[in-house]
């Protein structure tokens, strides 16, 4: 191995053996994500449209749950505040988090609302169309009251909270402001990945981890400079301790506390099949790692490595400890080889 390869390694090893020692919380928007796959043959002849003959349904669990589902896949324990509807697709993401080890006991059922789910329609490897259905209206006061209560209550155990909105409702500032208020008064780190609607109302993160494009939109600018002073800026204006910035086939820029110099990690993926889910990743193994002990700098390094592997699968699915060992101990360059990537849909 290079020296490198040799220390992505030693750094993976260090965070995986730690991790089936700590817990984490993570409190956010929860979603059932179904894919629909199969082939086409053919246009349909009542509109200019692929026509998909279907051969395979399967679902997972989306948003904050997919977080939660990474967070489990590294060997940590993880617990899970968000809501879902008193409906079937809440039965099934229910369920699908009880499957993969996940205590459920934390999730509000709310009447009269739907889960939100997303329906990818796969063909050839590629998404041809995706159809959501959801309420991303805030929820009321009392269910607000309710996430709120759990979340604290669940703080005392937690090694580290992700806070993961997907701007669906559950993150307003009656759940998200007391969370992180009891989480830095226990000295427990918090890493935030936020959505536009409240993007500067989390402030006194640990880290917080936007993607280029949403801190380009919250600033109303067309893009994000990288340079250290705007970088600098934007981190004292959200008020929190380390700022990650994701770049997609990029990278990540990490701007680290009191820095003005920012530090940029190059992807390592060699092949990009499905983006969805990249994100859920990487804030999935930087709160592990950091729930383990390890720096933000190396929990940044370590979080980009498993993006690299996120990205070459079709569908969002939770990176694993074997997975990301197994890319830690590629050298840079070569080609990563997942020994748990299953046969594409």
């Amino acid at each position: 191995m290079s020296p490198l390869s040799s220390d992505h390694a030693a750094l993976a090893e260090r965070c995986l053996t730690a991790a089936t020692r700590v817990r984490l919380l993570v409190v956010g928007d929860l979603m059932l994500d179904r894919y629909v796959s199969g082939s086409v043959d053919r246009i349909s002849p009542e509109a200019p449209v692929p026509v998909v003959h279907e051969r395979r349904r399967r679902a997972a669990p989306g948003g904050a749950a997919n977080v939660a589902a990474g967070i489990r896949a590294l060997g940590a324990a993880v617990r899970l505040v968000g809501a879902v509807g008193a409906d079937r697709a809440g039965s099934a993401l229910i369920a699908a988090l009880e499957r993969r080890g996940i205590p459920t006991g934390d999730i509000v059922r709310v009447s009269g609302r739907p889960t939100t789910t997303k329906v990818r329609i796969l063909a050839r490897h590629q998404q041809v169309l995706r159809i959501d259905r959801e309420d991303s209206s805030p929820f009321d006061a009392g269910v607000a009251r309710e996430l709120a209560a759990r979340a604290v209550d669940r703080l005392e155990e937690a090694d580290a909270v992700v806070l993961q909105d997907y701007d669906k409702g559950v993150l307003s500032p009656a759940v998200a402001e007391p969370v992180i208020v009891a989480a830095r008064g226990a000295g427990t780190p918090v890493v935030v990945d936020p959505k536009l609607r409240r993007f500067f109302g989390y402030r006194g993160a640990t880290v917080f981890k936007p993607n280029r494009a949403e801190a380009a939109k919250a600033l109303g600018v067309e893009d994000l400079p990288m340079d250290g002073p705007t970088l600098r800026a934007l981190a004292d204006r959200l008020e929190c301790d380390h700022l990650v910035i994701t770049l997609g086939a990029g990278g990540m820029c990490l701007l680290e506390h009191g820095s003005t110099v920012p530090t940029f990690v190059p992807s390592r993926a060699r092949e990009v099949y499905d983006v969805s889910g990249a994100g859920d990743t990487v804030t999935a193994v930087l709160a592990t790692a950091l729930a383990c002990g390890i720096g933000t700098g190396p929990a940044a390094r370590l979080a980009n490595l498993a993006a690299g592997i996120a990205v070459a699968r079709l569908g969002a699915r939770p990176v694993g400890r074997r997975s990301l060992l197994a890319a830690a101990r590629t050298r840079p360059g070569g080609v990563q080889q997942d020994p748990q990537r299953k046969e594409r849909e």
